[in-house]
């Protein structure tokens, strides 16, 4: 992979860059994470048919903390998001966003009119008010989401809620990147919630294909959840399971998810 950084009006950020050169996929990270969560697809046959990018959000893996740490939301990841796409001229590029990585690409939707597609997966569009209980599914590990502090025991069992239930074998680079992650992007994330797109009616008026992925033994999104929204352009027409998968279906069957990241690239044409 290549690695690099871009000036930006929110500080320097990372990318890396795989050696492809077909269709341009932008991936984004989800909440303590960093662009290695897409380490596999970077550097597999995805990486080498298509040009995949991979950024670090501020304060996460790579790139620089915030100055000022109120454009730790959505909003503003958007628009960093927007900046970083313009600075790199892929604004036709499939935009994927995973867990907070979703809500940041939708919230940047009115501003990618060229985007080819957009996928999301362990995002659940959150409307206005969000109905967060009915989106997410309950579990402990959620309460270290919002806490601006996290010892390794609490980055593990965090990076733990990600997988499928009963997976003990956990990278040591994804425990790093919560340890890593300025603490203050995750205290900003519940005030982010008051500044965003109303995001059930951004996927009600896509004009653009969008691809759902869901992990089959997800614990922190619930699945039930996208079938009360509207999306005309759903593709396929339904939610995609990946099996054997939890939040992180990247990581945990990346054949499977890359083959529909290729087979929606391809039908988004």
């Amino acid at each position: 992979m290549q690695a690099a950084l871009i000036e930006t009006s929110f500080g320097k950020i990372a990318y890396h860059q795989s050696p492809g050169l077909g269709q341009t996929v932008v991936f984004v990270h989800g909440n303590s994470a960093s662009s290695a969560a897409f380490a596999k697809q970077m550097r597999g046959l995805l990486g080498t048919k298509y040009r995949l990018i991979a950024l670090d959000l501020p304060g996460h893996g790579a790139s620089d903390d915030a100055t000022d740490p109120s454009i730790y939301c959505v909003s503003d990841y958007a628009r960093m998001l927007i900046e970083f796409v313009a600075a790199l001229d892929v604004g036709d590029a499939t935009f994927t966003g995973w867990s907070l990585g979703g809500h940041i690409v939708l919230e940047a939707v009115p501003n990618l009119p060229h985007g080819k597609g957009f996928v999301i997966f362990g995002t659940p569009p959150l409307g206005s008010p969000p109905a967060m209980d009915r989106a997410f599914l309950p579990h402990p590990a959620m309460t270290f989401t919002f806490a601006r502090d996290l010892n390794e025991e609490e980055a593990r069992a965090y990076v733990a809620a990600a997988f499928r239930p009963g997976v003990t074998d956990l990278p040591p680079s994804m425990i790093a990147d919560v340890l890593r992650t300025d603490g203050r992007a995750r205290a900003q994330l519940i005030a982010s919630t008051k500044s965003r797109r109303d995001q059930v009616e951004v996927v009600a008026h896509l004009t653009q294909p969008i691809a759902v992925l869901h992990g089959a033994q997800e614990q922190l999104v619930n699945g039930a959840y996208f079938e009360a929204l509207k999306m005309l352009t759903l593709w396929r027409g339904a939610v995609q399971i990946i099996e054997g998968a939890g939040h992180i279906p990247q990581w945990e069957q990346p054949e499977k998810f890359d083959a529909l990241i290729g087979a929606f690239i391809e039908e988004s044409r």
